[in-house]
């Protein structure tokens, strides 16, 4: 008399699991992982305004597109706008570095030649890239240098901030090391504030689970919550570059007069 209904039981329990898997699959299969054909955007992406007088542009590899963000525009780069009230143009390729091109074929001097000179930042920030570890160390510093003068032709009354490669795996590979201590000398040549994310130790083995998602779907990107973490470190050295926005001045008001 049991047989009958446990039996039921059973197949709809299993219909249930059979279910959550395919929605899981489906959901699984809507995210591109890094290692998948990701939509060429038109172009860089502005997010907020610039009512405070204040527009920074962020360029770099697939770190400032959003790579293993939920969405990319949950990249650290987009979150700067939020966190210090800029008006944030993101530009990221992923896979593209100074010597290496990117996933739409772009190496970092060639893309900046294409950037639109109204974008008229106030601050520009530089970011990676860990793609050229893999390339010769031979004409690294000379496709950096080239890149850079582009920057100062095209952009010449920008502030620019060059933020190091940020290590992907630890221990810190020595290829990225060297590109880390390369982009430091080249920047100090040019006076350019320079921000080693491996020599201030943003990236460590105590947080290291937090920060970078090792999945088949973050491939040894930042996460939600390391995107997070990067854009707070990032808006720390930006604003010290920045001017302040003004805050309007409160009237005082007469003291009161008290009775007898």
């Amino acid at each position: 008399m049991t047989t009958r209904p446990l039996f039921r039981r059973l197949a709809i329990a299993i219909a249930g699991i059979g279910l959550v898997a395919a929605a899981v699959i489906t959901v699984s299969a809507l995210r591109p992982t890094p290692s998948q054909p990701i939509a060429q955007p038109e172009g860089p992406v502005t997010v907020g305004d610039a009512a405070g007088g204040t527009r920074v542009l962020v360029f770099g590899d697939s770190w400032t597109y959003g790579m293993a963000a939920t969405q990319p525009t949950g990249g650290y780069a987009y979150r700067l706008s939020s966190i210090g009230g800029w008006q944030v143009t993101v530009a990221g390729e992923p896979g593209s570095g100074y010597l290496k091109p990117g996933w739409w074929g772009r190496t970092f001097g060639e893309r900046l030649e294409t950037i639109d000179a109204s974008v008229d930042p106030d601050l520009i920030v530089l970011q990676g890239s860990i793609n050229d570890r893999r390339q010769p160390a031979a004409g690294y510093r000379d496709a950096v240098t080239e890149a850079w003068d582009t920057v100062s032709e095209r952009f010449p009354d920008a502030q620019v901030l060059v933020l190091g490669p940020a290590p992907q795996v630890l221990p810190v590979q020595k290829a990225t090391a060297r590109i880390d201590s390369d982009l430091a000398a080249l920047a100090a040549e040019r006076g350019w504030p320079y921000v080693s994310p491996i020599g201030e130790d943003w990236i460590t083995e105590a947080n290291y689970a937090e920060v970078i998602d090792s999945s088949d779907f973050g491939r040894d990107h930042p996460s939600d919550d390391g995107h997070r973490y990067l854009a707070e470190k990032v808006a720390a050295a930006i604003r010290p570059l920045l001017p302040q926005v003004p805050v309007e001045a409160v009237t005082e008001q007469p003291e009161p007069v008290l009775g007898d």
